[in-house]
């Protein structure tokens, strides 16, 4: 059903899955999609083509009575056409990390009862020990061939055009385009599960509605930035957080979709001067290795880049602005369906040189959501009213908690887990920070990152920053390692800038020279390395470079 009766005039259910049938419906041969395929070939789909595509999709999934739609697939048309098809069948996704090794896969498919997988062929084979244990389950391979693709997903859409046409050719009218539950689910989406069994993550059709109405607003997607149009590149995995919304947020505004089946630096650079790109969204890490590539270099127009996923630091916001990359810093975990704050910047005379400062800070709410709040550690988690504010300070330090329209429903099938999440009534973020005097959050680091030396809290975070401006640095990672006097000290690794020749030492020296960085800060010593250990998101994974440094440290001593 393509409108579903509301219980009263003056209301209808919130789901994003309409935004594709109105988009096309309204410019049916505006630009949706850009894409280069698998062979090479240029695909270029329409918004009409799109809603068409989903649609057959949902028509096939829908008279099969496929109800959990595994998706393993890079950033291609066909994950796109599934998010719609998916939901117009009233089925639920289940989009998976395809860099997860397959046992995990299997595990994810398992305890989300998928009962069909679409799948892109470059990843099917992690499907193996999943396929072995359940050979009924159907898999639907995107071969991503282009427009002559006989693949097994394009035969599937090909048979619900079928299926639509011996019904009457309804298309979206004959589909659930708008649900008759805004709470129920509409996604699961995974998390890493980097220190336990990966969790599902509720999505509801309302949540996904009000998460892509803000990404809109937030990130000035309906903005003319001097094209005819919103041009956004995805270098965000889909598969992360629903791609923090934006499937259904670029479809909203009648966007154009330039999806890319993985992150290349030059071919970034060649999109980002020869296409109309206004948007795209990255984590801090994917920032700095586009603009250290060797192509960098200043773009004739402007570029919005909503920056999240880890705490960017203000000499990357500095670096981006001055190529015509104008990052949108926001905030947010799978649990709030991506961004749940944004820093906000005013410009202020007096504001000089904290301008990049105040942008790399996690700012306020998002419009959609309610007020976020900092509370002590030391709280209580039973009601609402036990958890106590930090002071707006921004030196004392708490826990960011949210509460609201952008929080998650819960975590499938796991009821403690739940309950734990939402301690108090409120969503626990574990992510610790200070609440500054204008009311925005700025986070200092996870509580398990936080180091402790000598009865002092060391932000890792705040280390890295200062770090950052050195010349030579390109990335840093800093964890605490034992000390004997004084518990735990911070120890970095660092990236160089590629032909720079800078030693650990000489880093660890201009660090005790810098006046921006305690004393008790400095880190005892600076490791250079190749490379930084990152999940497909770009988060550096701190916990492996402390399991290496403990690996090390319990080595005996060579004779």
């Amino acid at each position: 059903m393509a409108v579903t009766q509301p219980t009263a005039a003056h209301l209808h259910t919130l789901s994003p899955t309409q935004f594709l049938p109105r988009a096309a419906e309204i410019e049916p041969d505006a630009p949706a999609i850009n894409h280069v395929a698998l062979n090479g070939h240029l695909v270029q789909r329409t918004y009409r083509e799109f809603a068409h595509r989903a649609a057959a999709l949902g028509y096939y999934l829908r008279n099969r009575q496929f109800k959990r739609v595994g998706i393993l697939a890079t950033n291609t048309p066909a994950f796109l056409e599934a998010i719609f098809g998916i939901a117009s069948a009233g089925a639920v996704n289940v989009a998976i990390n395809y860099r997860l090794k397959a046992n995990d896969i299997k595990y994810i498919f398992e305890h989300s009862r998928v009962d069909v997988v679409i799948a892109d062929v470059q990843y099917v084979s992690l499907l193996d020990s999943f396929r072995d244990a359940h050979p009924d389950i159907p898999v639907l391979v995107d071969t991503d061939a282009g427009q002559n693709d006989d693949g097994p997903f394009s035969r599937a859409i090909r048979e619900g055009m079928d299926i639509d046409h011996r019904e009457g050719d309804c298309g979206w009218a004959g589909l659930e385009a708008q649900s008759s539950d805004e709470d129920g689910m509409i996604a699961l989406a995974y998390t890493s599960g980097t220190t336990s069994r990966p969790k599902g993550v509720v999505y509801t059709h309302r949540g996904a509605y009000l998460a892509a109405m803000s990404n809109i607003v937030e990130s000035q997607l309906n903005v003319n930035t001097g094209s005819d149009r919103c041009g956004y590149l995805w270098t965000l995995p889909m598969f992360h957080a629903m791609g923090w919304t934006f499937p259904w947020a670029i479809t909203a505004v009648r966007g154009t979709h330039y999806c890319l089946r993985k992150i290349d630096y030059p071919r970034l650079w060649h999109l980002l001067r020869n296409e109309q790109i206004t948007h795209f969204c990255a984590a801090p890490t994917v920032n700095t290795l586009l603009c250290h590539a060797k192509e960098a270099a200043p773009l004739s127009r402007k570029v919005r880049v909503t920056v999240a996923a880890s705490p960017p630091s203000a000499v990357l916001f500095e670096k981006m602005t001055s190529l015509n990359l104008h990052p949108v810093h926001a905030y947010g975990l799978t649990e709030t369906y991506g961004p749940v704050t944004m820093a906000y910047y005013h410009r202020h005379p007096s504001d000089g040189d904290d301008r990049y400062q105040k942008l790399a800070r996690q700012g306020h709410a998002v419009l959609t959501s309610l007020p976020i709040r900092v509370t002590k550690a030391e709280s209580g988690s039973g009601s609402g009213d036990a958890l106590t504010d930090v002071a707006k300070d921004g030196t004392e330090i708490g826990e960011i908690i949210v509460q609201g329209n952008l929080c998650a429903k819960e975590y499938y099938n796991d009821h403690s887990a739940t309950e734990k999440l939402f301690a108090g009534g409120w969503l626990h973020t574990g992510d610790l920070a200070v609440w500054h005097p204008d009311g925005a959050i700025q986070i200092l680091d996870r509580a398990k990152d936080i180091i402790i030396s000598g009865g002092e809290n060391i932000s890792s975070v705040a280390v890295e920053s200062v770090l950052l401006k050195h010349t030579a640095v390109l990335e840093a990672a800093v964890i605490g390692i034992p000390d004997e006097q004084w518990g735990e000290t911070p120890k970095a690794f660092i990236t160089r800038v590629s032909g720079n020749g800078t030693t650990g030492p000489e880093i660890l020296h201009w660090a005790r020279e810098n006046s921006e960085m305690g004393r008790f800060m400095v880190p005892r010593e600076v490791e250079i390395v190749e490379e930084l250990p990152k999940t497909s998101t770009g988060k550096v994974q701190k916990k492996l470079l402390r399991e290496r440094e403990m690996s090390r440290r319990k080595r005996p001593a060579s004779l």
